[in-house]
C-alpha cells in the first residue's frame, strides 16, 4: 500500500496544509480516505480528479468531508463528460450532510454522481481493501478505520479521544496514522481528540510498527507533539505533512 497525505490539518487548514485528506493506494486502486475542507486541491497535485476509485468518510464534520461539494462539481461538469458514479462509503447520514451543504439541495445528477454507501461499523471489502471500522471516541460518530491489504495493515484513527477501539484496530498495524491535535499542557478539552502523548501510548499498546501523527492544529508546534509522543512511542515517528508519501 502507498499513502500520500493530502492534507493533515486539524479543525481548520493551516498555512501549509489542507484539513484532513489521504490517499491510499494498491494494486492501481485509488481510495481517498476523508476529504475535508482544501483537500481536493492538493489531490490533483497527485492524481487526476478522474481516476479516484472510491472515497471512505470518517466522520462527518466539516474538515474531514466538505470538499465532496466541490468534487461534485469536478465529476459533475468535467470536459469529458460526466464521470462515472463514485461509491462515497461513510457513517448514516453521509448522503443528508453532503447534499445539505449546498446553498440548495443539488438535484441535476446528484445521485449520478455519488452512489452513498452508509454503514456502521464493520466489515467492508473496497477494491483490494478489507476495512474494519469501529465507533471511536468523538462527539458525532466517528469510525476508525483498519486496512488491509497486500498482507499490510494502515490504521486511521479518524477523530477520537482516547479509547480501546483504536488500539483494537491498530494492533500489529505497519504504520498508525494517528490523530494528535492538543499538547498535553494546557489541558484538552475532554473526550474529542489526543494528545501527543496519548497517541504514542496508543500506538504502543497496539504495538505499531510506524506512527504518524496528523491532525495537529494549525497553532501548536509539530515537533513539542512530537517530542510528546517520545515519551510513550519509542518505535519509529513522523509528523504528517501535505504531500508526504510512505510505503506501508
Amino acid at each position: 500500500m502507498q499513502l500520500t497525505v493530502l492534507g493533515c490539518a486539524g479543525t481548520f487548514p493551516g498555512p501549509t496544509s489542507p484539513c484532513s485528506g489521504y490517499l491510499v493506494e494498491h494494486d492501481g486502486y485509488r481510495l481517498v480516505v476523508d476529504l475535508g475542507a482544501g483537500a481536493l486541491g492538493n489531490l490533483q497535485r497527485h492524481i487526476d480528479v478522474r481516476d479516484v476509485d472510491a472515497v471512505y468518510l470518517s466522520h462527518l464534520h466539516a474538515d474531514h468531508c466538505i470538499d465532496l461539494v466541490a468534487y461534485y462539481y469536478a465529476r459533475r461538469y468535467h470536459p469529458s463528460g460526466m464521470l462515472p458514479r463514485l461509491p462515497v462509503y461513510g457513517p448514516p447520514g453521509t448522503r443528508f450532510r453532503i447534499s445539505a451543504a449546498f446553498e440548495e439541495p443539488p438535484v441535476d445528477g446528484f445521485d449520478e454522481v455519488y452512489e452513498f454507501c452508509e454503514r456502521g461499523a464493520g466489515r467492508v471489502d473496497v477494491g483490494p481493501f478489507q476495512i474494519t471500522s469501529a465507533v471511536v471516541r468523538h462527539p458525532v460518530e466517528c469510525h476508525g478505520l483498519r486496512i488491509e491489504a497486500g498482507g499490510k495493515v494502515l490504521t486511521y484513527s479518524g477523530d477520537t479521544a482516547s479509547c480501546q477501539q483504536l488500539v483494537d484496530l491498530a494492533r500489529d498495524a505497519d504504520l498508525l496514522l494517528c490523530e494528535a491535535s492538543w499538547p498535553s499542557v494546557p489541558t484538552p478539552p475532554e473526550g474529542i481528540h489526543l494528545t501527543g502523548r496519548e497517541a504514542g501510548a496508543h500506538a504502543t499498546a497496539a504495538g505499531v510498527r510506524r506512527l504518524v501523527l496528523t491532525h495537529l492544529m494549525p497553532f501548536h508546534d509539530p515537533m513539542a507533539m512530537i517530542a510528546e509522543a517520545k515519551e510513550t512511542y519509542d518505535g519509529q515517528l513522523d509528523m504528517a505533512h501535505a504531500g508526504a508519501v510512505y510505503q506501508v
